[in-house]
């Protein structure tokens, strides 16, 4: 017999959301730990917020909703909202009921910038990963370390030379004047009728430019757009671009990302932030810990500050002039860091491809700076189900 292709007007509706969501689904065990860490942070969101005023979105759906944004790929706030006005799988995962209004995207906006701030980040990060299913995952000694260039929201043509501190006139306007100056009027601005009306004329808004023969670098020139990013590139044979580097420190044994950070473009940036990552992550420890890295780690100074942090640098030999010698290429953990190390390029890529940080759309070192980090406990979570249901 066939079914009649009628509508049905139903005002109410007798199935709770958590039934629609399917039992075997990746997001309820992701969901699962979110929770968990956002009730440990609670004391944390208790000391951000007054006692009075008008009650603003709770930290712990606007985290549950950034997440959100970065785990399904959806490329703005207005989207997300959009989003979770129809998507009840959105709003079961934030913990909107099925008649809760959603919010504005400007306020929604707002509220994620007061609230997820690099320290922020950091402590969902943390909180991730000291979830009690979670830490059994981690490795306690063996670490990989990577940078990553994350292309700032500024073209090429906003990189223009930075203004110059003009010398003062000799005759200032309260100057006075010369013994022998006389004074001529001042000529009549008012039109007459014979004058044509002036027209205003304003340049094209993305007017062709040639860069050809132009000598620009970062000491001459600055982006009017986003002044924190800088001009740059990792590798030969690749084009400059204006650009942050986003830093990875990673355990070996799972590949999850244990630490983040994202600083200016700079050729010494990664060792910096490296050092900075694993004090961060162990200050004060004296467990020796082993570090693989690429070739552009190493570097004698480098070196000498992961021995004095106890920390064994597992680096890849440069042809020439090497800080690695034989005392530490000989042990077969050495070939193994090399090999695990790679994987640090995973969540580089599900960084960029589906957590939109190919090209950043903020502005300012910090706001990409909490995004980035954001975006590698992201990536963690994504990872928790398979690794969980071993």
């Amino acid at each position: 017999m066939r079914g009649t292709d009628g509508t049905s007007g139903s005002l109410f509706s007798y199935v709770d959301l958590e039934e629609r969501i399917p039992v075997r689904h990746p997001l309820r065990k992701i969901r699962q730990v979110v929770n968990d860490a956002l009730a440990s942070l609670d004391a944390e969101f208790e000391a951000l917020y007054t006692d009075f005023g008008r009650p603003s979105i709770p930290p712990e759906r606007l985290i549950r909703a950034s997440l959100l944004q970065l785990l399904f790929s959806v490329r703005s706030e207005r989207q997300l909202m959009e989003q979770m006005n129809y998507n009840l799988m959105f709003r079961w995962f934030v913990g909107l009921g099925i008649d809760d209004p959603v919010w504005v995207p400007t306020v929604f906006t707002k509220n994620r910038d007061r609230l997820l701030s690099t320290q922020m980040s950091r402590k969902v990060m943390a909180a991730i990963l000291a979830h009690r299913e979670v830490a059994p995952l981690l490795s306690d000694d063996h670490f990989s370390v990577d940078g990553t260039l994350v292309k700032a929201w500024a073209s090429m043509k906003s990189f223009q030379p930075k203004a110059e501190t003009t010398p003062p006139d000799d005759d200032g306007p309260c100057d006075p004047l010369a013994p022998d100056a006389t004074l001529e009027p001042a000529p009549s601005e008012t039109p007459t009728e014979t004058d044509p009306m002036p027209r205003t004329t304003k340049p094209h808004r993305n007017a062709e430019v040639d860069f050809k023969g132009e000598k620009r670098s970062n000491a001459t020139h600055a982006s009017t757009t986003d002044p924190d990013a800088r001009l740059y590139k990792k590798s030969p044979g690749t084009g400059a671009m204006l650009c942050f580097i986003g830093h990875a420190l990673m355990e070996n044994r799972s590949g999850l990302i244990v630490q983040g950070d994202l600083t200016q473009a700079d050729g010494h940036a990664e060792r910096t932030a490296a050092l900075d990552m694993v004090h961060r992550h162990s200050p004060g420890s004296t467990r020796q810990m082993t570090l693989g890295a690429d070739k552009g780690y190493d570097a004698g100074g480098f070196v000498a500050d992961l021995r004095k942090a106890c920390v064994t640098p597992h680096i890849a030999q440069k042809t020439r002039y090497s800080a690695i010698d034989g005392r530490t290429t000989r042990h077969a953990g050495y070939a193994l860091s090399q090999k695990h190390r790679k994987k640090i390029e995973e969540a580089f890529g599900w960084a960029k491809t589906v957590g939109g940080m190919a090209q950043t759309m903020y502005r300012g070192v910090d706001r990409v700076r909490s995004r980035f980090i954001l975006t590698m406990a992201a990536n963690n979570l994504a990872r928790l189900p398979r690794l969980l249901a071993v």
